[in-house]
C-alpha cells in the first residue's frame, strides 16, 4: 500500500468514526432533552442555565470516552469498530439515562428541578460525575 492510499484510508477512517460520534452525541443531546423542561438547547443558550450545561456537557464527555475507547478496541477493523462504537455508544446513553430517573427515585435529585434553578447546584455536580463515570466504566468494558 502507498503513502497516499494508507493516508487516504486512515483520513477516511478518522472522518467515519468522527460522524459516529457526532451522531452519538447529537442522540445524547437528545434524550437529555426529553428529560428536561423546555428545549435544553433554549435553556443553554438564552437561559445560560449552569445546571442545564453541566449535565449536557458531561453527557458530552461520557459518550466521547466511549467512543475512544470504542476506536481503541477495534484493533484498525474499520467495519467493526464503527459497529461496536454505534452500538457501546447507545448503551452507554441509554445506561447514562437510566442513572438519571435512578437518581431521581432513589436519592431525590430531579434533573426536571435542576434545569429549573438558575444556580449551579451540587446535584448537577453529582449527576455530572455520574455521567462520566458510566463513560468511563463503559468505555474501559469496551477495551
Amino acid at each position: 500500500m502507498t503513502l497516499l492510499e494508507t493516508l487516504a484510508r486512515g483520513a477516511g477512517a478518522i472522518a467515519s468514526y468522527a460522524a459516529v460520534g457526532v451522531i452519538l452525541m447529537i442522540v445524547g443531546f437528545y434524550v437529555i432533552d426529553l428529560a428536561t423542561p423546555g428545549r435544553l438547547s433554549e435553556v443553554i443558550r438564552t437561559q445560560r442555565n449552569p445546571n442545564a450545561t453541566l449535565l449536557a456537557s458531561s453527557a458530552m464527555a461520557a459518550v466521547g470516552l466511549i467512543v475512544a475507547a470504542s476506536i481503541w478496541s477495534s484493533g484498525g477493523r474499520l467495519a467493526e469498530g464503527l459497529a461496536g462504537t454505534a452500538v457501546f455508544g447507545l448503551v452507554g446513553i441509554v445506561v447514562q439515562t437510566l442513572a438519571m430517573l435512578l437518581f431521581d427515585r432513589v436519592a431525590g435529585i430531579s434533573v426536571r428541578e435542576l434545569v429549573k434553578d438558575p444556580e449551579l447546584q451540587p446535584g448537577a455536580r453529582l449527576l455530572a460525575v455520574t455521567h462520566v463515570a458510566i463513560g468511563l466504566i463503559t468505555a474501559v468494558a469496551v477495551i
